[in-house]
Formats: structure tokens, C-alpha cells, sequence
């Protein structure tokens, strides 16, 4: 008995030695695999960068003939099309590898859904279609969960969204809790689109790999066939459930429920809002601010009302800006003039710009701050500040910064009408730039031309340490830092000028711009003390946001 008890032991340690062997072996495989991904990413970037920066850099040319301009357009979707599709095969084998984790953090709800935003509604404004993003009910400022895996999933869907829909159309992004249990919140997202939709019996499918409806589709909409299996098991991983309903020709719709974290940082926010008193809700006394809410979406209006609300501030709304100015001109008759106008940029008959417009022309330059409220305000900052508008503000509103936001406009309204506008020009900025691929470095040269910003180059990153101390402090306002480059790599050049002892040393913006694309190469490029990541190729626009956050957060502007 104690001989055969012996051997099964033996046996089972046997197995066991071999298990652990076979589980060694699969980690290592899985290593090498994520190497050579990595490796072929970085090396299939490094010309995508050259082909779209050149693409990018030719179109600026104003003699340019049509045909040449119609070749070029072709060229550019190309290049980004083959750029969607080496993305979403590098998510599918880390997906399938059980690399990819799903984070339990605190977040900025607010935060998450205004990069969402932003992007959106850019891709909206140039395909001609209305986007709208909405709030249903109450939301907190903070949840816990993976706020990077949340845009993903997110922005994958209302990217199809956009793809998929002819103008004029429309793309509906709308959020919302959906049932509480102990420390967990379902949040709903739905999706909803006015496209060519789908038949019945191909939604099954539309989350298999390279699944298309249409022979063609690819290359009409530009669509890798991967998106949808990529966000399908995002949101499993995330234990959420993703819905879909289509109609041919008449739209699509999704719906995202995912389980989050209640985050304490919202329950310490709601206690001290309800601590506050109507006379400390500011220094200026937010509670007895006069406000009006201005937007044709009745939806956008309530949500408004509700977040002041929450921070001690009474609001009127109106649905129109012949609707508004009525009302203000009444309440100035009445003696008791709106303060604080929050307008929305896009409504029907008189946008939001008319309605500043026409009130400073009448009442000229008075007590009234004008706030202009949209997804995104870039292309329109300009004419907006000329007619009037004092700040911006990202649509929706949330609590968890609208008080501290009105505080700072409300105290600094002069300095803020001259702010926005230098965070326009980028002129005269110098960078250094840490490049050792030659055409690469000519097309950034040739990119940061565009906006008058100067540059020098180094070829590797001890010629970059050098140029950097060479220079009196202050004199390069940001660093673009390559990763792999020989003599000495990005990684180590960042952490050589971080331990500098001169004054800026510390401050100067580094930004990572490489063609490594893992979120592991994220978190190497901050460990190393580098400021931000932007993966090549990279868009002129991404480009010089980037730019213009790093100089502000340093206090250059």
C-alpha cells in the first residue's frame, strides 16, 4: 500500500514538473511574441510616419494641382487605413495572450467623457453630421474602474458610428447609471446613429474578426474588421454585457452596460457639498449669481440646471437665443440683469456666438460673463473671443470642477479674454527635437515649420543632453524625445537631464515620440521622467495640442 501511495505521488509530481515546464514555456513564448510585435510595430512605424508626415507636409502646399491633390488623398487614407489595421492586430494578440488588464482606479468621469468628446465631435464637424452627447439622470463626478478601456470601447463604436453615416445625420452618445448594489454602479452607454445600418442576420456576426456585411465596405468606410472583436472583449473582460439593434437604412444602435466602482472621492465631494452654506459656496458668492442656461436640447438644459444646482447656484434656461435675448432684455428692464450666461455654441437659428454677439452689441461691455458651452472649441475660439465670449467650458457640465472653474473666470474675466488667444500661436517656440532618423526628423522639422516653431536636432540622445545644457535655462520650451536611438536611447537621455542641476531641468516639458505603441512603452517613457507619450505616425494637430499642454502646465503662458 505505502509502494503504490509512493508512486502516485511520484506520478502526480511528474505532472506537476511538467505543467510548470509547459506553463514556463507558454510565458516564454508569450514573451517573444510580445518582443516581435513590438519590434515589427516599431519598424513598421518608422516609414508610416515618413509616408503621413510627407502626405501631411504636401497637402500645406497651396499650388498644389487637384489631381496631384486627389493622388495624395489616396495615398494619406491608405497609409492611415494600413496604420487602423497594424493597431487593431497588435490589441487582438495581446487580447489573446492575456497581456491586456483591466485597471481599478479612480477616474474623472467628467474627464473620460470630454476626450471622448472632443474627438467625436471633430470627426462629426467634418462629415457634415450633428453629434450629441448627453446625461440622463444623475452621474458621479468619480467612478473606479478603467477609464483608458472605457474611451476605447467607446470611441471604437462612435468612430463607426461616424464612419458608417452620411451627412446630414446624426450621432447620439448618451450616459447613464442604471441600477446601485453595495460599492458597485452599472453605467449604460448608448451609441445611437442615423447610418446605413445593418440586416438581422449579419448582427450575430459583427463581433467575429474581420467580419464585414458588404464585400467592399473596407475599402469604402476604411473599416479593419477588427474594431467590434476588439471592443467585445474589452467589455467582457470588464464583466459588462454590449447590445446591438439595426435597421438597414435607418441606423444603429448600441448599448455598453458596465459594472464601476462607487468612488470615495465622490462621496467626500457630495459631504462637503452638502456642509457648504449659500455665502461659502465661493468668494464671490456663487448662490446669488444670476444665471441662464442657453441650448436648443431641453435634455443638455435640465442637466445644466441640476450640476449648478449642486454647487449652490440657481439657473433659468431657455431653448433658443432669440428666446434668451428676450429674456436678459426683460430682466434688465426688471433691474435685476443676468450676470452669468452659459450658451451652447451649436443651435438652430442663432448659434451661440449670434447670441454673444448681438448682446454686446447692444449692452456693450458690462457685467454680464458670457461662457460658451461645446465639445470642442478650437476652430471657433477666435471668432468667438472677437464677438464677446469670455471662456469656454466642455459640454456636459459636471460638479466636480464647474465651481472652481466659474470662481477662476468670474475672477480673472479681463486676463481671460487675452488667454485663450495666446494658446492660439505657437510662434517662435523653440523645441528640441531627438530624432536619429534623418527623414523623420526633416518631416518634424518641416511640421513644426507650420506653426513657426523652431527646432533643433539632435541625432541621439547624449547630442540631445548636450544641445539641452549648452542652452541658458528657458531657452527650449519643450523636448521631443525618440526612444530608440543609438549612443544613447531616449530613456536614458531623459533621466540624464532630469539630474541636472540647472534651474529647469525639472520642468522642461520631455514628450516621448516613438513608434513603440504598448501601454508598457507608456509607463516606461513616465517612469523615465518623460512627460508625455505620442505614438508615431503623429498627427500635425495631436502634435501641437500636445505642445501647447505642455508649455501651459510648465506656466509659459
Amino acid at each position: 500500500m505505502q509502494e503504490d501511495y509512493s508512486k502516485l505521488v511520484e506520478e502526480v509530481q511528474k505532472k506537476n514538473d511538467m505543467l510548470a515546464k509547459a506553463l514556463e514555456e507558454a510565458e516564454r513564448v508569450n514573451m517573444t511574441k510580445t518582443a516581435f510585435l513590438s519590434n515589427m510595430s516599431h519598424e513598421i512605424r518608422t516609414p508610416m510616419n515618413a509616408i503621413i508626415g510627407l502626405y501631411n507636409i504636401a497637402l500645406r502646399n497651396p499650388d498644389l494641382p487637384d489631381d496631384t491633390r486627389e493622388i495624395l488623398d489616396k495615398i494619406g487614407g491608405s497609409a492611415k487605413h494600413l496604420l487602423s489595421l497594424i493597431n487593431d492586430i497588435l490589441d487582438m494578440s495581446r487580447i489573446d495572450s492575456g497581456r491586456v488588464t483591466i485597471k481599478q482606479e479612480d477616474f474623472s468621469f467628467g474627464d473620460m467623457l470630454e476626450q471622448v468628446n472632443t474627438m467625436i465631435e471633430s470627426q462629426c464637424q467634418d462629415r457634415g453630421l450633428v453629434f450629441e452627447c448627453r446625461l440622463k439622470g444623475q452621474m458621479d463626478d468619480y467612478y473606479v474602474g478603467d477609464d483608458m478601456k472605457l474611451k476605447q470601447v467607446t470611441i471604437n463604436i462612435l468612430g463607426n458610428a461616424v464612419k458608417f453615416t452620411e451627412a446630414p445625420g446624426r450621432v447620439l452618445f448618451l450616459a447613464e447609471e442604471v441600477g446601485r448594489e453595495g460599492d458597485t454602479v452599472k453605467v449604460r452607454f448608448t451609441m445611437k446613429d442615423t447610418g446605413i445600418g445593418m440586416d438581422a442576420d449579419y448582427i450575430p456576426k459583427i463581433f467575429e474578426p474581420f467580419s464585414q456585411e458588404n464585400e467592399g465596405q473596407s475599402n469604402k468606410y476604411g473599416s479593419t474588421g477588427l474594431g467590434m472583436a476588439i471592443t467585445k472583449n474589452i467589455v467582457d473582460m470588464m464583466k459588462g454585457t454590449i447590445e446591438v439593434e439595426s435597421e438597414k437604412g435607418v441606423g444603429t444602435t448600441f448599448m455598453v452596460t458596465v459594472p464601476l466602482g462607487i468612488s470615495s472621492k465622490s462621496k467626500e465631494k457630495d459631504k462637503a457639498s452638502e456642509s457648504d452654506t449659500p455665502t461659502a459656496a465661493s468668494e464671490l458668492d456663487l448662490a446669488n449669481l444670476k444665471t441662464i442656461i442657453i441650448d436648443d436640447d431641453e435634455t443638455a438644459c435640465e442637466q445644466g440646471e441640476l450640476v449648478l444646482k449642486k454647487v449652490g447656484i440657481s439657473a433659468d434656461y431657455c431653448m433658443s437665443g432669440a428666446e434668451a435675448l428676450e429674456k436678459m432684455d426683460r430682466a434688465r428692464k426688471d433691474g435685476a440683469p443676468y450676470q452669468l450666461m452659459l450658451v451652447d455654441w451649436k443651435m438652430p437659428g442663432m448659434d451661440g456666438i449670434e447670441v454673444t454677439r448681438n448682446l454686446r452689441e447692444k449692452y456693450g461691455d458690462d457685467s454680464t460673463t458670457v461662457i460658451l458651452t461645446t465639445y470642442n472649441w478650437d476652430e471657433i475660439m477666435e471668432e468667438a473671443l472677437k464677438a464677446g465670449v469670455d471662456a469656454f467650458l466642455a459640454k456636459p457640465l459636471f460638479a466636480k470642477s464647474i465651481k472652481k472653474d466659474l470662481s477662476d473666470i468670474l475672477k480673472t474675466r479681463a486676463r481671460m479674454k487675452k488667454k485663450p488667444g495666446e494658446k492660439v500661436s505657437l510662434s517662435g517656440r523653440r523645441v528640441l527635437l531627438a530624432e536619429d532618423v534623418e527623414i523623420n526628423a526633416l518631416i518634424m522639422t518641416q511640421i513644426l515649420n507650420m506653426k513657426e516653431i523652431e527646432a533643433d536636432v539632435a541625432e541621439n540622445g547624449k547630442e540631445a543632453c548636450e544641445l539641452f545644457e549648452k542652452h541658458p535655462a528657458g531657452y527650449y520650451d519643450v523636448i521631443l524625445m525618440d526612444q530608440r536611438m543609438p549612443v544613447m536611447d531616449g530613456f536614458e537621455a531623459t533621466k540624464a537631464i532630469r539630474s541636472m542641476t540647472r534651474p529647469d531641468a525639472a520642468t522642461i516639458p520631455i514628450v516621448a515620440l516613438t513608434a513603440n505603441a504598448f501601454d508598457e512603452d507608456v509607463k516606461q517613457s513616465l517612469d523615465a521622467g518623460m512627460n508625455a507619450h505620442l505614438t508615431k505616425p503623429v498627427e500635425p494637430e495631436a502634435l501641437f495640442k500636445t505642445i501647447k499642454e505642455m508649455i501651459q502646465s510648465k506656466g509659459s503662458l
